[in-house]
């Protein structure tokens, strides 16, 4: 069974769309939404307490806003499928492309897939985070030896006995470059394959801060660079 993990806070444009089109998508196994509501104190909740009484999902709910990082520990901890897949609230990336990430998990060909927005034409939300993004894979493939093209995606997929060999311990953003480098401590390879990015804007509600994000992830290669897993 497939888990898809939907971390949530203040998404009401977007939160039942994203809710309905993952419900929607057809797979070759079994899946489970579940959405952790990371404190939402806009009509989020609301919404989501409405589409419960439509589509099967698990919700948890944070009473307090604890970030992206501790909204997945807490879904990872409450999921069963065999395999966990994390789903972004916005709009930004197409669930219809499940199929293609976890197939070369069903086929045990990786036990981890990441989604590279870099393998395709796709469009980028400013020159800024573009090359933000960049630098910080950069820094990372430097540190760690790999060969990776975008290690901030918002899909990565993970067989589930690999999380559980990893403590995570970032409660924000910075999530995504722990448990990159910790997954590549364990000896585990990443497969990039290529995903359908459309980015949108801080008007729209992108929550991510070049400045004070970017340097806490640069700060997180750093730091598990040197420490242990």
């Amino acid at each position: 069974m497939l888990s898809v993990i939907i971390p949530v806070f203040n998404e009401k444009n977007t939160i039942e769309e994203i809710i309905k089109r993952v419900e929607k998508v057809f797979l070759s196994i079994k899946k489970e939404i579940i959405v952790v509501d990371d404190g939402s104190f806009d009509e989020t909740k609301d919404i989501l307490k409405r589409l419960k009484k439509e589509i099967d999902f698990k919700l948890i709910v944070h009473k307090k806003n604890r970030g992206k990082g501790a909204a997945v520990r807490t879904g990872i901890e409450n999921s069963g499928g065999e395999i966990i897949l994390i789903q972004d609230a916005d709009l930004e990336y197409s669930p219809e492309e499940y199929q293609n990430l976890i197939e070369p998990i069903l086929k045990n060909e990786t036990d981890v897939v990441y989604g590279s927005r870099d393998f395709l034409n796709n469009p980028h939300s400013s020159q800024k985070y573009y090359l933000g993004g960049k630098f910080l894979t950069f820094v990372f493939n430097l540190l760690f030896g790999t060969n990776l093209t975008d290690i901030n995606t918002g899909y990565k997929v993970f067989k589930k006995e690999v999380l559980k060999n990893i403590e995570l311990l970032e409660n924000d953003f910075s999530f995504c470059e722990e448990v990159t480098a910790k997954v590549v401590k364990l000896g585990y390879k990443i497969k990039e394959l290529p995903i359908h990015y459309l980015p949108r804007s801080f008007k729209q509600g992108k929550k991510i801060h070049w400045y004070k994000d970017g340097l806490k992830a640069l700060f997180t290669i750093i730091k598990y660079y040197f420490s242990g897993v």
